[in-house]
């Protein structure tokens, strides 16, 4: 006697996730504009500053998307790879030189550093967050589809 297969049920994150994902990068992303706004110093110092944690920003999302998108097998070339790790590293380590070097009050730097990795974390549980609907949307459209055809036989 053969079982039926078991459809498998796909997972979605609950509303309150997605409503907490999206209001954490929406503070991080907030503090963040302000400690830039408001930042004590030269205006150079700002704008190099601002450029840094833009950079860090795409550079974070590209990363999550590379990582997820090579999480089974390897879809990107080895060029890409260190492209999008490569850009990471070098936004981040460039962002936190000009932290470092700038000569403002050391509750400035706590300020920008903490609000600046709290964006970086909340970019990377954005983007995790935004892949697994995707994705969750595409497997429900293909079981519909498998439906679909099933009931056409």
């Amino acid at each position: 006697m053969s079982h039926p297969t078991p459809i498998p049920v796909p997972r979605r994150d609950t509303g309150a996730w997605k409503l907490q994902v999206w209001i954490s990068f929406g503070i991080a992303a907030s503090l963040c504009a302000i400690g830039l706004a408001w930042l004590p110093g030269a205006d150079l110092d700002r704008a190099f500053m601002v450029m840094g944690y833009v950079f860090c920003l795409s550079s974070a999302f590209a990363l999550a998307k590379f990582v997820r998108d090579n999480e089974g097998r390897r879809v990107d070339s080895p060029m890409w790879k260190g492209v999008v790790w490569g850009a990471f590293f070098v936004a981040m380590a460039l962002t936190g030189w000009g932290l470092v070097r700038m000569q403002i009050q050391p509750v400035w730097q706590a300020y920008l550093l903490v609000s600046w990795l709290f964006l970086i974390s909340s970019t990377f549980t954005l983007a995790k967050t935004l892949r697994d609907a995707y994705e969750t949307d595409l497997f429900e459209a293909r079981l519909a589809g498998q439906r679909d055809a099933a009931i056409a036989d």
